[in-house]
């Protein structure tokens, strides 16, 4: 297909700049060819608020109907309450209309097997080579697929948490807590309002209309949340919560105003679930060593895979994991579903809160304290970005290394992740220290030697 330009394509599907690089037509033959792979049946598609949404869901669901799929539509969704519906006896499959944490400008579609996790490498590999060789099931017209109202997702999603053994919502209800919830104006919005609710919280939202109209840069990273903890401070909230369009990453900002960082979202949430259930945990390659060290405190043993949410599930499902997820605030409660989820996270958070009786700040101190640094290397199309880092570990052969995912240099208290992007034409360069003095120190150093490295 000539016009698959200008576009990101990685396991998890297919998202570009609409008008610039994701059209209607590519959103159509992504849906024909998913459609003529897993169909005929019911195929799941939920949305986040993007404005550009109800154009791309149209295409979407022109090309299911096209090759015989019933279209399963529920509306404007969180990402993980459409995994949730998607792995329910009877539908083949489910796709999500989400460019997840990029700009307003961005759209994407994100391809789930029928169990409700992400394609694998192999499964994306099928739908792009139906796409390249034009190779669609169409249906006759008296086979075109229907459109089927699904209106039960968000309450079914709500009542799956709360039904969980470790959550009690009435302790949580008890405690009366304060929350300010930032939503960017996305699908958090279709969620938070009655799950928070459903807790007993009194919560002032802000961004919470779910327009798409994002009043900031929708990455849930601390620069990013400047309104959200000074909202904080200014109503003596315990705890203020901001997710990503399609909720599935959560980070957390303290009763004194203090964004957490996104990697200790995970470690709170690892920490709490191993305080109750003994069990391994799986996290991939560039996520904190925090959870390592929370880990060996009660014996735990954390698994690592390469840096995607398809690789963290499938390990977790693998060896049975009781906890999962990824340092950008995705938490993977195994229990729930093998996806991650905010609101999931959000009541591991509040029952935690419940139960130990002391602030986030004070929680949040007595965990193990890395400083992370995150940057990278721009590169021209056509540079060996593979070669580059494959050099760096030649430079280091007394080194430490973890090839699992690029190449991780392992240090006593501290690492630096190389991996070149799959998307993009950079070289991702992460370090995490102690402080993030010695973090950044790591960064510098390997940047220079990526640079001299580019200079050869």
């Amino acid at each position: 297909m000539a016009k698959l330009k200008n576009l990101m394509i990685s396991v998890s599907g297919v998202r570009g700049i609409v008008g610039e690089g994701l059209t209607p037509e590519v959103a159509l033959k992504f849906a024909q060819a998913y459609g003529s792979e897993y169909g005929p049946g019911k195929v799941v598609v939920g949305r986040d608020s993007r404005v550009t949404g109800e154009m791309v869901k149209h295409a979407v669901w022109a090309g299911l109907q096209s090759v015989g799929c019933d279209v399963v539509d529920i509306g404007i969704a969180p990402t993980p309450t459409t995994e949730l519906v998607t792995e329910k006896s009877g539908h083949a499959g489910g796709i999500i209309i989400t460019a997840s944490h990029n700009p307003k400008e961005w759209n994407a579609l994100k391809l789930l097997a029928p169990d409700g996790l992400f394609l694998t490498a192999e499964q994306g590999e099928n739908i792009l080579k139906r796409i390249n060789n034009d190779d669609f099931n169409f249906c006759q017209w008296n086979a075109i697929g229907k459109i089927l109202k699904y209106d039960t997702s968000i309450s079914e999603h709500i009542d799956a948490i709360l039904a969980l053994d470790l959550i009690d919502p009435q302790k949580i209800k008890d405690k009366k807590f304060k929350i300010v919830a930032d939503c960017v104006n996305g699908a958090g919005g279709t969620i938070l309002p009655q799950f928070f609710e459903a807790l007993g919280c009194n919560v002032i939202f802000l961004n919470r209309e779910p327009n798409g109209l994002f009043p900031r840069s929708p990455e849930p990273v601390p620069e990013n949340l400047g309104q959200l903890a000074a909202a904080v401070k200014e109503h003596g909230a315990d705890l203020g919560i901001a997710v990503d369009p399609d909720v599935d990453r959560l980070a957390l900002v303290s009763e004194k105003g203090k964004p957490l960082g996104e990697e200790y979202t995970l470690a709170l949430t690892t920490y709490f679930v191993l305080s109750k259930t003994p069990g391994d945990v799986v996290v991939n390659a560039s996520t904190t060593r925090a959870i390592d060290d929370i880990a060996a405190g009660f014996g735990s043993v954390v698994h690592r895979t390469k840096v995607g949410e398809i690789h963290v599930a499938d390990q977790a499902r693998k060896i049975d994991a009781v906890m999962a997820g990824e340092g950008n605030g995705g938490v993977i409660y195994p229990k729930l579903h093998l996806g991650r989820d905010a609101p999931m996270g959000i009541a591991l958070v509040l029952q935690l809160l419940a139960e130990d009786g002391k602030t986030i700040s004070e929680i949040h101190a007595a965990l193990p304290q890395y400083a992370m640094v995150k940057d990278k290397v721009a590169l021209a199309f056509d540079a060996d970005a593979k070669g580059a880092v494959a050099k760096l570990e030649t430079m280091h052969p007394n080194d430490d290394i973890d090839t699992t995912d690029g190449v991780k240099f392992l240090y006593e208290k501290s690492w630096v992740h190389i991996r070149a992007s799959n998307t993009e034409p950079i070289i991702r360069v992460m370090a995490e220290a102690p402080t993030r003095e010695q973090a950044q120190s790591l960064v510098t150093q390997f940047k220079n030697e990526i640079a001299g490295i580019q200079d050869e």
